[in-house]
């Protein structure tokens, strides 16, 4: 391994030490083993069902009938005369009627509590054998839902296979199962090869509304889930799967969660010969996410819509146990991504996320996120691999169109060393539309794209607009062939500090990270700039000291203790030697070069401060050119301080003059064109070494010890 590798990787680790232990809290479930592939996508049947759920109260189901069409309205009203004969009143009791794959439930229009499923946990089922999880649920094997169905469901479809249920109203929201935020889940699917949901709403719940876990073969199609602590939908663990036409809102984290989904492109590269889930047509909208995507492998979401949320969508390796980490081949493709800056934050700030869920007005606009994230973006990956944006049409965000950034395998719970670079690589953004509303008016995107410059292979659109860095890899043809983009084991400094003090969110404590704008810092209060500000001033006073240093020497006065400095290094000139013809007038010659030299570091100086200022502005309004600008000006300064030091400070000097080239380096990496083939960004060796030339810099301005007296008489007799 390179030993610039192996520092890059120390360097990664150690700052993973520093991530918050919270990171670590996510959806925990028991170990799962993802399908074998043999399923496939289930049809939907449209016979007769085979049974009937309704409500007893006549007046009620006919008022909600009262405006359907003629013929559906009496196809209900024949449902509902043979459902008082011989049907269920509760979706459950149909449920444990199943006896034989393919049947179909059918549930007529109705509001659905399940009420023998509320039961407190009693005897053995009160006192399970299992380990409880960060958020305060016990994680359960399949055999202990078997025996326990409603610890944690209010409908608890296990094992059953080809189960198709389905409501009979005019839309989703004429068939409601409620869960009153009494039951982790409205409905769980687990391992129901074939099942298949169409047309009801799943709502109020203190986790997910419909979790699919363990299944080859399923389809969510036509259903709206709302209102829940966590999820709407959550299909984890399987294959074969389908969302059409679904809506979900109102949620802490993801609308739409596809989570582990079947892992069976790792390894391929962008060759894709299928997909696992495909999510078509469905709105996602007002969640923290629209969609999320830990382990989101393989999927493929099309012609979707995701608004009004913190965050569009998001796929990452954040989160450990999760089957099939690193995330990797998900293709988002002609969706509309669009004004996803609402911010949910305010309500952890003022408590309301600290009351229970029912209290705490999910039903009137209220999300209690339960994730840190960057509100005001499109989509945002964090730590995904073989990716493909295509077709979006992205508009409307306060912080960017596309976020990207890496995740560090321990973060994961994998420790080996050649793992910790291996995300956020090879994903490829083309063809998107960026900043252009429905009917073609101008909606730009603050950024269009933000990327933390670390990862191998990214490359995005030649057209893509303002971005950090400037100017992006461009990929070089379609997938499957691979971009020429920049190979950085590490992102750049300043956005790596951002991020991991932006980890240091808890919605359980309600801790909000003070300093990053992903939670409402602004100005200087953002830690980008704190550090910037920082580091310009403590560069500032050196500058100052130089000035005034040089200053002195070129022009010493009577009296002026620091006048002793400008005789040693007068008699030091080879030229004042004794015995050489020209030390007469070598004098006079050396003390206009010192007043030359001062005049350049006057100019250095000037534009050094002026840098530094910059650099600062530029942090506060992520000013990326600006921040290129900052850093040519202090180069300038660095290159006529190191000029003006070289002949009596050698090694200092040319060290000086070194970082002004580094400078010039991470400016023309920033602003012009990634630099190629270096394992490390120049910001870090720049930002490296500048803490040495800080060091360095105290040393050559301290005073020298002694003044004229311990001089010897020639040095103290040459004029200044």
């Amino acid at each position: 391994m390179p030993p610039i590798r192996r520092i890059a990787i120390v360097v990664s680790v150690a700052l993973g030490l520093l991530l918050p232990a919270s990171a670590a809290l996510a959806h925990e479930e028991r170990p799962v083993t993802l399908p074998d592939g043999r399923g496939s996508v289930p049809a939907p049947r449209t016979g007769e069902p085979d049974l009937l759920v309704c409500k007893t109260d006549k007046a009620d189901f006919e008022r909600r009938i009262a405006t359907f069409p003629t013929e559906l309205r009496q196809r209900n009203l024949r449902l509902f005369a043979k459902c008082q004969a011989s049907g269920f009143r509760n979706l459950q009791d149909a449920v444990d009627k199943v006896d034989r794959p393919g049947l179909t439930i059918a549930m007529l229009p109705g509001l659905y509590q399940e009420e023998p499923g509320q039961v407190t946990p009693t005897g053995d089922c009160a006192k399970l054998p299992a380990r409880w999880s960060s958020w305060g649920y016990q994680i359960l094997s399949f055999e202990q839902q078997q025996q326990c169905p409603h610890n944690q469901n209010l409908v608890a479809i296990l094992g059953k296979q080809n189960l198709q249920i389905e409501g009979t109203g005019a839309s989703p929201l004429d068939v409601i199962v409620d869960a009153q935020y009494r039951k982790l889940n409205a409905i769980r699917a687990d391992r129901t090869n074939g099942v298949y949901f169409r047309n009801f709403t799943a709502q109020r719940t203190t986790f997910n509304s419909l979790y699919i876990l363990e299944t080859d073969g399923f389809v969510i199609d036509h259903v709206l889930t709302r209102w829940n602590d966590e999820y709407g939908f959550l299909t984890f663990a399987s294959d074969h799967g389908l969302y059409t036409d679904c809506e979900s809102y109102g949620n802490g984290d993801g609308g739409l969660y596809p989570g582990s989904a079947s892992n069976i492109n790792n390894g391929r590269g962008h060759d894709v010969p299928r997909y696992a889930i495909e999510i078509r047509r469905c709105k996602s909208h007002d969640n923290a996410l629209g969609y999320s995507g830990t382990a989101g492998d393989s999927v493929w979401a099309h012609d979707n819509e995701f608004y009004d949320n913190m965050v569009g969508a998001t796929m990452d390796s954040l989160w450990p146990s999760h089957p099939g980490l690193p995330q990797n081949h998900a293709r988002f493709e002609n969706n509309d991504v669009h004004d996803n800056n609402k911010d949910y934050y305010r309500y952890t700030r003022d408590g309301t996320c600290a009351k229970p869920p029912a209290e705490r007005g999910y039903e009137k606009g209220v999300v209690c996120s339960q994730v840190g994230v960057p509100p005001g973006t499109g989509l945002l990956v964090a730590g995904g691999n073989y990716n493909v944006f295509k077709g979006n049409r992205v508009w409307g965000h306060d912080r960017a169109a596309f976020h990207l950034f890496g995740v560090p395998a321990f973060i994961r719970g994998e420790n080996s060393p050649a793992k910790q670079a291996d995300t956020s690589n090879y994903n490829r953004y083309e063809g998107n539309v960026f900043g252009v509303g429905p009917a073609g008016e101008k909606r730009p995107n603050a950024l269009d794209v933000w990327w933390d410059g670390q990862g191998e292979g990214n490359c995005w659109q030649g057209d893509a607009g303002r971005s950090t860095p400037a100017v992006l890899p461009v990929c070089a043809a379609e997938a499957p062939a691979l971009s020429g983009g920049s190979s950085r084991l590490l992102a750049e400094p300043v956005k790596i500090v951002k991020l991991y003090l932006c980890a240091d969110f808890s919605a359980s404590t309600a801790r909000l990270p003070a300093g990053c704008d992903w939670f409402g810092a602004s100005g200087l209060g953002k830690v980008e700039a704190q550090l910037a500000l920082g580091g310009s001033l403590v560069l500032a006073l050196l500058a100052v000291l130089f000035w005034r240093r040089s200053g002195r020497l070129a022009r010493p006065r009577a009296g002026d203790p620091s006048a002793d400095d400008a005789a040693p290094q007068l008699a030091a000139d080879p030229r004042l030697r004794a015995g050489d013809p020209s030390a007469d007038d070598a004098a006079p010659r050396l003390a206009a070069d010192l007043r030359r030299r001062h005049r350049i570091v006057v100019a250095g100086t000037v534009a050094g401060l002026l840098g530094l200022a910059l650099d600062v502005v530029a942090a506060v309004v992520d000013g990326t050119t600006l921040a290129a600008a900052a850093l040519l000006l202090m180069a300038a300064w660095w290159l006529c301080l190191g000029v003006a030091l070289r002949p009596d400070r050698r090694v200092f000097g040319w060290f000086t003059m070194l970082l002004a080239l580094l400078a010039c380096a991470d400016a023309f990496d920033r602003a012009v064109y990634l630099i190629p083939a270096v394992p490390l960004g120049p910001g870090w060796i720049r930002g490296l070494l500048t803490g040495v030339w800080v060091l360095a810099a105290v040393v050559v301005l301290a005073p020298r010890r002694g003044g004229a007296a311990e001089r010897s008489p020639r040095e103290a007799e040459v004029p200044a």
